[in-house]
């Protein structure tokens, strides 16, 4: 149940979206390129931040690149 609080959990570090260009999934509705995001938690293979619509998404980490 950790996720229901990750919207008021500290940001661990802030990442650069860099592409939008997704094999699978459409994520261009709600990350832009260009724009900075705050990581609120971290795994081998996701970030999870605050998407343009407010709420915490899981996205890859080959759209990002760190600041």
């Amino acid at each position: 149940m950790i996720h229901q609080s990750w919207e008021k959990k500290e940001t661990v570090k802030t990442v650069k979206c860099i592409h939008t260009d997704a094999k699978k999934y459409i994520v261009n509705r709600v990350l832009t390129a260009g724009k900075n995001y705050e990581v609120k938690n971290e795994t081998e293979e996701f970030y999870f931040i605050i998407d343009n619509t407010g709420k915490v998404g899981g996205f890859y980490k080959d759209y990002f690149q760190d600041i």
